[in-house]
């Protein structure tokens, strides 16, 4: 049996190989890309003679499995899947496990480290103080006693929601069925938008979720509000946030993720509205996240080789 590495992983190359090969023990030969290429031509002679991938982001849809008559399991480095032709999986009966867990720290870090830089004016401090400047027009606020809102109360949104309470604030959560966590007031979503002085999004892509901050549900938040979006672009209608933002609707965004992975065209509203802090999809990206998704993807390839996989979404 053939297995694939598509791309790098985040960690040393040679130390990736020794793990997947520790990990296989022998039961499998195994061929390690040392670059990211997403064009539907190289995938597929990267991928045709494989039993089983690995691969993290990238689009892998059904003209890249067609060409790949031996393949039987992928192993996504990565919490989402909206990626992975999952409808063509389970057609050919092909066994999908993912990485959930390994960038759940990384992603809550990054959340607070949005509110604070919006809340406290970071971007604008440092451009003052470098020409000369003071102070003024740039009083921030406090977490301690600020409503926070976390939409979709999983592991991430879970510990957000503990960070949220140890800063002092009142944590509102919305969740799709519902989830008892200390020191969370469990509300409906339009109730968690209209009382919230900040919204973090932390919900899977699905069609349920697709536009779930549309133009409506944004109108419904406080004029001061944030809203920091580390989940998935689709969850939000970005020319009606941009719209929002630009109208002075709500006070600013905080966003790790578009429509489409970066770069993001220069042209997208959200790039070009008021008061919003864009990163380029980086929430997860630590290096202590990055050993531990390789970790988990050898685990997910032990299980997968010993007839028990985990992790198991497809």
């Amino acid at each position: 049996m053939k297995l694939m590495v598509l791309e790098p992983l985040g960690i040393e190359q040679e130390k990736l190989l020794d793990m997947v090969e520790k990990a296989v023990d022998g039961r499998m030969e195994v061929v390690a890309y040392d670059t990211r290429v997403e064009d539907v031509p190289t995938l597929i002679e990267r991928s045709r003679e494989a039993d089983a991938v690995i691969l993290s982001n990238f689009p892998y849809r059904r003209e890249v499995m067609e060409h790949c008559p031996n393949l039987k399991y992928i192993n996504v480095a990565f919490t989402g899947v909206d990626h992975v032709d999952l409808a063509y999986c389970r057609e050919r009966g092909i066994t999908v496990s993912n990485c959930a867990g390994y960038s759940t720290a990384a992603v809550a870090d990054l959340v607070f480290g949005m509110v604070i830089a919006l809340g406290r004016n970071l971007g604008t401090c440092d451009e003052v103080v470098r020409r000369g400047g003071t102070k003024n027009g740039l009083v921030g606020f406090e977490l301690e006693g600020k409503k926070f809102g976390v939409v979709g109360l999983g592991a991430i949104g879970s510990r957000v929601a503990a960070i949220a309470n140890a800063f002092g604030c009142e944590v509102y959560g919305y969740n799709r069925s519902p989830k008892t966590l200390p020191g969370v007031k469990q509300v409906d979503l339009d109730t968690l938008l209209s009382e919230c002085d900040i919204v973090s999004l932390h919900v899977p892509a699905t069609e349920e979720t697709k536009g779930l901050m549309d133009a409506e549900r944004i109108g419904r938040m406080k004029s001061n509000a944030l809203l920091i979006n580390t989940a998935r672009g689709s969850v939000v209608d970005s020319q009606a946030l941009a719209d929002a933002l630009n109208e002075g609707r709500i006070a600013g965004a905080g966003i790790d993720v578009f429509e489409m992975e970066p770069p993001v065209p220069e042209d997208h509203p959200l790039l070009r509205a008021k008061h919003v802090l864009a990163t380029p999809h980086v929430a997860f990206a630590t290096g202590q996240s990055m050993e531990k998704r390789a970790a988990l993807v050898c685990e997910n390839l032990r299980a997968w080789l010993a007839g028990s996989p985990i992790h198991v979404v497809c």
